[in-house]
């Protein structure tokens, strides 16, 4: 019991985001800025090849969408949440990915994302199939 207690302190102390349940994380809206289609430009070494793309969907109201495409589409619905200044999508599969935007470029996952005016067609065809996400194509 005492060890548990003390783990519990030191993860909350070392800032790590852990979330059990993704039915309670609380949506929040955008920040400014921050609401809009954003995608990777050129290759990226936390995708499985260079021809690979990942998209990242932000609503002002919150909803998001972890789009990936290189051979077939991984389209995961998640949602913001606020932790002190900083950002984060939590999807519903709980991953935590930090937010760190830059004018119209954005840190994520590892990856550099720019903004763009609309999703690929293939995003687009899996939001549309995402009915947990208030986005619409």
């Amino acid at each position: 019991m005492k060890k548990q207690l003390i783990i519990g302190a030191m993860l909350a102390l070392s800032g790590c985001v852990q979330v059990d349940d993704f039915t309670s994380v609380v949506k929040h809206p955008a920040p400014e800025g921050l609401a809009g289609n954003w995608q990777t430009v050129g290759p990226q070494s936390k995708l499985v090849s260079p021809e690979a793309i990942a998209s990242l969907i932000i609503t002002p109201e919150g909803d998001t969408l972890d789009c990936r495409q290189w051979q077939r589409v991984i389209a995961v619905p998640g949602k913001l949440m606020p932790r002190g200044d900083d950002w984060y999508n939590v999807t519903q599969q709980r991953d935590i990915y930090r937010l760190e935007r830059d004018g119209n470029q954005l840190d994520y996952d590892g990856m550099t994302l720019r903004r763009v005016d609309k999703p690929t067609v293939e995003c687009t065809q899996a939001l549309a199939k995402k009915t947990v996400i208030g986005v619409k194509p």
